[in-house]
């Protein structure tokens, strides 16, 4: 250190030099962190491009590099309004943990990041969490978030005075946008073209997709009518056969959990994974009948968003604009004086079965059905009696309809969805890093979930059967949505309904009927065989039900009612 510099130091205070060396000109830095994030906190996106057909020559290398030359003046422009004392650092640290995190599930799990994908993100809960965390995710994150952090944190960002330094923001932003202006000239045609044919890449932009997803979400909120729920189903009454009846019908309502329909064995599936489905099929005691409809098609890819349009009258493409919340499927039941019940071995209703009774079974203590922190389901199987005697008798007398929410298959996390009994299928994945697994382990591992649910099926069946054996009982299993399982290095679900594959959207529906219950509806069982192949969705569901149950009201359609064909009437 030079005699100038000892002289004039205070007691305490760092060297001239040594602040010099440690200080960073607010645009250079902000130039080196767009760099950063344009390139390496975007390797899925480019990782994307390079699968591309088309790229495939120099002008598809200019067209990349034009594009990461965009990405970076975007975020150039975004930061610049930001570019204040106190402020920047914070905010660039949360850039580059958005980033971190984007990339990795993108990279790992072929996912994009949009707002479905996020309200997935803050519905999950704490187990499901737990299921998504690996050491290649922290090591993901601590080398693309925390150093870069760590570093910029020791930095010394010299800034202006107010106005000055706004007249540096504003040229700045300028500055980005001249340059997103120049990038973007040259390759207008074939970007138009390139997102257009393939519209993933829009969701895959880090961290501005995850940012715009946030906002899109914030915005819901302020679209929505009023914070009051729509009534529905006000006139709603069971009709004139509830009258005369002698026995209560009772229908039990599962709703599958990241069911694929190609996977199950009665569907057609290659491998024999619902073996006591197709036993039932078979209709071997004579009880009932067992039906599977097998081009059923969700309205939607996440449980955020296809299990409350399953629930709705209005259909997928009215729920989608909707801006009203609207009383449901349960509601409606419940108005028209049937016991209802909601059993929850998920991460929550979304609402649904908020006004009546429902109680939650994922975190109960049996030895024999609850391991690390959750139960598999006929843990709710075993609630069920107990639970319907809590029910008001006059509902009981008329009718009951209980609803079980299912953990079934949910990833990435297969191999804790079955029991040890059930893991026929191996080599099974067992770990939640599935990019880690051969196709084939992960695959076994969500067949063997597959297995398990059929052996709960099967014991729901049982359960009706045990009543009474003359009794007016039903079962009706519909899942929320499909799953992708490593098809064209895509895992688990919540694409965008527009791009997502078929596996995310195509779902089981499977009913098992007692043949007083359908003698109680006029059902003709050979004319439901007939529609095994007819196109449903989840369209279908809210009228069927009431259908089923014989609810009277004006919001039922029975054209989309899929068993009023078949009852004779």
């Amino acid at each position: 250190m030079d005699a100038y510099n000892v002289a004039n130091m205070k007691l305490g205070e760092t060297p001239i030099k040594d602040t010099i060396s440690s200080s960073w000109h607010p645009v250079k830095l902000l130039a080196l962190f767009s760099i950063w994030m344009a390139t390496l906190g975007n390797i899925p996106l480019w990782l994307e491009f390079a699968r591309l057909p088309e790229m495939n020559d120099w002008r598809a290398v200019w067209f990349i590099l034009s594009f990461a030359v965009l990405i970076a003046a975007l975020l150039m422009m975004v930061i610049s309004l930001l570019n204040w004392r106190w402020v920047i650092k914070p905010v660039i640290a949360i850039f580059l943990l958005a980033a971190a995190f984007g990339g990795y599930f993108m990279y790992t799990y072929g996912v994009v990041i949009d707002d479905t994908m996020l309200t997935n993100a803050l519905q999950t809960d704490l187990r499901e969490t737990r299921d998504l965390l690996s050491w290649q995710m922290l090591g993901v994150v601590f080398v693309f978030a925390i150093l870069p952090i760590l570093w910029l944190w020791k930095k010394t960002i010299p800034f202006n005075p107010f106005w000055k330094q706004l007249k540096q923001n504003i040229l700045l932003f300028l500055a980005s946008v001249a340059l997103a202006v120049a990038a973007i000239f040259p390759i207008y045609q074939d970007l138009a073209s390139t997102m257009r044919n393939h519209m993933q890449l829009r969701f895959m932009v880090n961290p501005l997709n995850s940012f715009y997803a946030l906002s899109q979400l914030a915005w819901q909120p302020l679209q929505t009518e009023s914070n009051s729920i729509q009534e529905l189903g006000r006139d709603a009454k069971l009709n004139t056969t509830y009258d005369r009846q002698n026995e209560s019908p009772l229908l039990i309502l599962v709703v599958g959990e990241t069911a694929r329909s190609g996977n199950f064995g009665i569907n057609g599936y290659e491998h024999n994974t619902t073996p006591l489905l197709a036993q039932l099929q078979k209709n071997a005691d004579k009880r009932g009948e067992l039906t599977s409809f097998r081009n059923v098609w969700s309205c939607g890819t996440s449980t955020a968003t296809a299990l409350p349009c399953m629930f709705s009258h209005l259909g997928k493409s009215e729920f989608e604009d909707s801006t009203q919340s609207i009383e449901n499927l349960v509601d409606v039941l419940h108005l028209a004086g049937l016991a209802v019940l909601w059993l929850e071995n998920q991460s929550g209703c979304k609402g649904i079965c908020d006004r009546v009774p429902n109680a939650i079974t994922r975190n109960l203590s049996d030895p024999k059905l609850c391991t690390s922190g959750e139960c598999f389901d006929e843990i709710m199987l075993s609630q069920i009696s107990e639970r319907m005697a809590t029910l008001p008798v006059d509902r009981l007398h008329r009718g009951i309809v209980v609803i079980m929410h299912q953990m079934g298959s949910h990833g990435p996390a297969y191999y804790k969805r079955s029991p040890e009994a059930f893991k026929k299928f191996k080599p099974e994945c067992a770990t939640n890093i599935l990019q880690d697994c051969t196709r084939s382990e992960v695959r076994n591992a969500y067949n063997n979930t597959i297995l398990y649910t059929d052996h709960f099926l099967n014991k729901v069946v049982d359960y009706l059967k045990s009543i009474k054996p003359n009794a007016q009982t039903a079962m009706l299993y519909v899942a929320d949505h499909g799953e992708s399982l490593g098809e064209k290095n895509i895992y688990l679900h919540g694409l965008p309904y527009s791009i997502a594959p078929d596996v995310q959207k195509r779902i089981p529906w499977i009913q098992w009927l007692s043949n007083e219950f359908m003698a109680r509806n006029h059902i003709k069982p050979a004319c439901l065989e007939k529609q095994i192949d007819t196109r449903l969705s989840h369209d279908n569901y809210f009228h069927s039900i009431l259908g089923l149950m014989k609810v009277q009201t004006s919001a039922y359609k029975p054209e989309f009612d899929v068993y009023s064909s078949c009852t004779g009437n």
